[in-house]
C-alpha cells in the first residue's frame, strides 16, 4: 500500500499530512500532544485496506508549519484548523479518531460539526483537563530550554531524569527492549524533538485549563469507541467518564498497552479500531 505525503494551506499555516487508500468513507487520525502523524505510520497501510486513511501533523508539531507565537496555539485553533483540514480535502463526513490531546480536540470538533463526524474514537483521552497532574511550571521549563538549546535537549533530561523513568507504563518499557534503547530514543526526539517550543508551552496549558465538556457528552450522536491501554492509568476514570455518558459508547480497554497502545500492542489496536469501523460503516 502506497502512503503519500503531502501538505496543504490552513488558517495561515501549512499542515503536513500521510494519507493512504482511496475507496470508502474516509477515517482521519488525529495524533496528541508533542506527537506527529508518524505516530500512526505503522497502522496506515493496514486501515487504508478498509478505506481512505489520513493522519497529519497539528501546527507546532512534526513538519507542519510552527509559528513561534504562543498565541497562535490552543485547542479552539487546533479544532478551527480541522474544520479548514477536512474543507480542504474534500472530506464531507468521516470517522474521526482523536489520540490524547488529539481527542480533547476532536471531541470539540464533533460537538460543533456534528454533521461531519460518521463516527468517533476517543483514545487515551478524556473530556475533562488534566487538572493537578501536569503543573505550570513542567511548561514553562520545558518552552524556555527549548527556546535556548532545542527540544531535542528537552527529550535528554526528561530521558535522564529519574522521576520519570519511575512513572513510565510497562507498555512502553517492553517497546524500549524490542526496539532498543537507540531506536526507542530517536523516536522520542523525532516527536517532542520537533515541536515548537511555544506550542509545547501554550497548548500544555490548555491540558490542564481547557473548558470541561462532560457537560455535553450527551450532545453527540454518532458511533463511538473509547478506548484505553489497559496501563495507561491516568485517562482509565476518563475513560469510564465518557462511556458513561457517550449515548451508546463502547469501551474497550487493549490488553497490555498504555499511552500508545497503536504502537505498543499493534495487532489488539487494529483489531479494536477495525472492529469499530467495519461496525459503523455497515450500520450496524
Amino acid at each position: 500500500m502506497i502512503v503519500q505525503t503531502r501538505r496543504v494551506s490552513v488558517n495561515g499555516v501549512e499542515l503536513v499530512y500521510d494519507e493512504a487508500g482511496d475507496a470508502g468513507r474516509p477515517f482521519l487520525l488525529v495524533h496528541g500532544f508533542s506527537g506527529y502523524r508518524d505516530d500512526f505510520a505503522a497502522q496506515l497501510p493496514p486501515l487504508a485496506r478498509l478505506g481512505r486513511t489520513i493522519a497529519y501533523d497539528h501546527r507546532g508539531h512534526g513538519d507542519s508549519t510552527k509559528t513561534g507565537d504562543p498565541a497562535s496555539y490552543s485547542f479552539a485553533q487546533l479544532a478551527d484548523d480541522l474544520l479548514g483540514f477536512v474543507d480542504a480535502l474534500g472530506l464531507e463526513r468521516f470517522d474521526l479518531l482523536g489520540h490524547s490531546m488529539g481527542g480533547m480536540v476532536s471531541l470539540r470538533f464533533a460537538l460543533a460539526n456534528p454533521d461531519r463526524v460518521a463516527s468517533l474514537v476517543l483514545m487515551d483521552t478524556a473530556s475533562e483537563p488534566l487538572t493537578g497532574r501536569l503543573p505550570r511550571e513542567i511548561f514553562e521549563a520545558g518552552a524556555k530550554i527549548g527556546r535556548e538549546a532545542g527540544m531535542e535537549k528537552l527529550v535528554d533530561i526528561i530521558r535522564a531524569n529519574p522521576n520519570e523513568q519511575a512513572i513510565r507504563t510497562e507498555a512502553d518499557r517492553r517497546l524500549e527492549r524490542e526496539w532498543g534503547s537507540e531506536r526507542h530514543a530517536t523516536y522520542q526526539r523525532m516527536r517532542l524533538g520537533r515541536m515548537d517550543p511555544e506550542a509545547f508551552l501554550s497548548l500544555g496549558l490548555e491540558l490542564t485549563q481547557a473548558e470541561p465538556l462532560t457537560p455535553r457528552l450527551g450532545e453527540l450522536r454518532c458511533p463511538t469507541l473509547v478506548l484505553v491501554g489497559e496501563q495507561d492509568n491516568g485517562f482509565l476514570k476518563a475513560a469510564d467518564v465518557m462511556a458513561q455518558a457517550i449515548p451508546g459508547a463502547r469501551r474497550v480497554t487493549i490488553p497490555e498497552g498504555g499511552h500508545c497502545p497503536q504502537i505498543e500492542t499493534p495487532d489488539a489496536w487494529y483489531a479494536a479500531v477495525s472492529a469499530h469501523l467495519e461496525r459503523t460503516r455497515s450500520g450496524a
